[in-house]
């Protein structure tokens, strides 16, 4: 427990003295976040649900409308089908974010519009093989 302020000596003086009595005793040495920066957000204002938000940051959790992020995910399968190495891993990440984009927009979940509709299987094959010929490797390969 802490002393009391002896009458006359300033505050300022008599916390500097504790202060660096607890240190020479070695009570600051172990401490939590003790050599690290201090967190850059402890100018803002208050935040009732600041630890969720850092929970959700540390996790890498990103937290979307269902519809963004089927977006996010088709163009995600577009992008890994344009970089297959086989006409039928293309089918296959088109054919399985198509059975999602088909479902999403025959229930449609709370949030904002889809604005999608399924991709054209053929056409992006097609498109995979213009690039794979474009590029110099054989892209008409069904396995």
């Amino acid at each position: 427990m802490t002393e009391r302020k002896p009458p006359g000596v300033p505050f300022e003086s008599w916390a500097e003295k504790q202060i660096r009595d607890a240190r020479a005793r070695g009570e600051f040495d172990r401490l939590p976040g003790a050599g690290r920066p201090l967190p850059e957000d402890l100018e803002s204002s208050y935040d009732e649900l600041w630890w969720v938000k850092r929970k959700l940051a540390r996790e890498g959790v990103s937290v979307l409308p269902p519809a963004l992020a089927l977006r996010k995910e088709a163009e995600d399968a577009l992008a890994a089908a344009y970089a297959a190495p086989s006409e039928r891993i293309v089918r296959k990440i088109l054919t399985d974010v198509n059975a999602r984009i088909r479902d999403m927009m025959f229930k449609p979940p709370p949030g904002p519009p889809l604005g999608m509709k399924p991709y054209d299987v053929d056409e992006v094959v097609r498109l995979w093989r213009e690039r794979r010929a474009a590029d110099g490797s054989r892209g008409s390969d069904v396995q």
